[in-house]
């Protein structure tokens, strides 16, 4: 771990380390050390810019969800220290809402929900980072549909004029990484398998996912063999059908103790134009930042987890549908 501090043991080791000293040890201050000052944090909900501005947010977030805690279900990974590293980290939270915030007044309710953080380092340090929390859980589990919250929110923030935009790609800010991955045949795998699903050939999924697959989609929905994933991927394509479909950023991974596993950060852009994950058709023009992460067996795809934020999606729609 050239560059790092000996106390890492490997990347992973340094992902999860840090983010339980930020979250959970109170060591906030910490992102100055460990987030580059011009750090670019994109967000489906927003852009941040600066490590001040991560340092406020996440003081908010522990304001809101004061017994926050981050558990790192896994962290793949590609990259060399000496030319940075690309960590895609799914992390499973729990909280307790207990106080006022951007989710209203603090209601007591107990959260578990998941993250997937896409994060480069160099040098002991986070320059770049693509976050995707699943706020449909969220919101859910405190009594909320995300439309209304949607909703609710841009009143909350001033209204459509004043509140905070929608992450897009014409707001985006550049980082200094712009690799897309490695070329491990898991990624390549798992990224092949999503653009025929996204070509509408159905038939991939009996062909690569397992019989018994785990699946577990946003809003903490979860389900179980072809049916489910069927059910999943046609709902969210045919809400958007002519939009374009990315992969912008692929890895996949073999490492000891753990099943082949693959990480892949894609985007849906395109039109509302179509029944299904998101009701009447409206026309709006939509970003979808998504994730997904994949496990695999001997007869396929055993677990898969795909993230996007329902709200901001929402957000979207109704920002130029009123």
């Amino acid at each position: 771990m050239k560059g790092f501090d000996p106390r890492w043991k490997d990347f992973p080791d340094f992902i999860i380390g840090i983010t339980k000293e930020i979250w959970e040890d109170r060591g906030i201050a910490t992102l100055r050390r460990y987030y580059a000052p011009d750090i670019v944090v994109r967000s489906p909900g927003s852009v941040i810019v600066g490590n001040e501005g991560v340092i406020a947010a996440t003081s908010a977030t522990l304001a809101e969800f004061p017994d926050r805690r981050l558990f790192g279900e896994d962290v793949i990974w590609c990259g060399t220290p000496e030319a940075g590293m690309l960590s895609s980290h799914r992390i499973l939270s729990t909280a307790t809402h207990s106080g006022d915030g951007v989710y209203g007044k603090a209601t007591g309710q107990n959260l578990a929900y998941r993250i997937i953080a896409d994060c480069h380092a160099i040098d002991n340090c986070i320059d770049d980072e693509w976050l995707i929390r699943d706020q449909g859980a969220i919101v859910r589990q405190l009594g909320w549909e995300p439309a209304a919250f949607a909703r609710d929110l841009i009143t909350r923030e001033g209204g459509a004029d004043s509140c905070v935009k929608p992450f897009t790609p014409a707001i985006d800010r550049p980082g200094p990484y712009t690799g897309t991955g490695n070329d491990n045949e898991w990624g390549e795998r798992y990224a092949a398998t999503l653009t025929r699903i996204m070509r509408a050939d159905l038939a991939v999924i009996p062909a690569e996912y397992d019989r018994a697959c785990e699946l577990n989609y946003p809003g903490s929905a979860s389900g179980r063999s072809h049916e489910d994933a069927d059910r999943f991927w046609v709902a969210l394509r045919s809400a958007f059908p002519a939009a374009t479909f990315k992969i912008e950023h692929r890895i996949g991974r073999d490492d000891p103790l753990m099943p082949p596993r693959a990480a892949i950060r894609w985007s849906l852009s395109g039109k509302h134009d179509g029944w299904g994950a998101f009701g009447q058709p409206t026309g709006a023009d939509v970003h979808v930042m998504g994730a997904a992460h994949a496990e695999f067996g001997p007869w396929g795809l055993r677990r898969e987890y795909v993230l996007y934020d329902e709200t901001a999606i929402w957000k979207q729609i109704l920002l130029q549908t009123g």
